[in-house]
């Protein structure tokens, strides 16, 4: 049956019938297209699967063929570099060896005693001097600033309270460094 309008005067139900008929013939295509759609998956995954059989006998028997050829050939390779090219890598790398290394002088005079091993010595022994002088200056005048404030505080417990003495007398009497002096004397 053709799907044309053959009804030329373009009539309302004319076109309303072509409709219907339109979506008769989709309802029953669908399911078709749908079963030819399955067929064809299927189909491809058989061949596929069929490929896979016939080729992983072929594949494995073509990498072992192809690891057998290798094997000696590689063996043959590491022989003739053991027996040439490594003598002359390591006559080579022996012979820089020798023009790298330093020649052998003995040190005389100034330069023997000048060691960096004795200057380092020299310098750790000065700063041990240096930390034993600063702690006995240091202990020094702690001890001699203890005994001043001990002087001070007999004579004024001996002294009692005078009439002309006063804090700021006591703080006239005394010096920037620490040391007390008593006017008079």
């Amino acid at each position: 049956m053709p799907l044309t309008n053959t009804n030329t005067n373009g009539t309302t139900s004319g076109t309303a019938a072509i409709g219907v008929r339109v979506k008769d013939v989709a309802a029953q295509a669908i399911p078709v297209g749908k079963r030819a759609g399955t067929t064809a998956v299927q189909g491809v995954r058989q061949g596929v699967e069929g490929a896979k059989e016939w080729a992983a006998p072929r594949l494995e028997e073509a990498v072992l063929g192809a690891r057998e050829w290798a094997a000696p050939r590689l063996e043959d390779a590491a022989d003739a570099v053991d027996t040439t090219v490594a003598p002359k890598v390591s006559s080579a790398l022996r012979s820089t060896a020798a023009q790298v290394r330093p020649s052998v002088t003995k040190r005389t005079g100034i330069r023997r005693v000048l060691d960096w091993r004795l200057l380092v010595g020299v310098g750790v022994a000065m700063a041990a001097a240096g930390a034993g002088a600063a702690i006995t200056v240091r202990r020094r005048y702690a001890s001699a600033t203890a005994e001043a404030k001990d002087a001070t505080e007999s004579s004024e417990d001996g002294r009692g309270t005078q009439a002309g003495d006063t804090a700021s007398d006591a703080a006239a009497g005394s010096e920037v460094n620490g040391r007390v002096t008593t006017p008079g004397m």
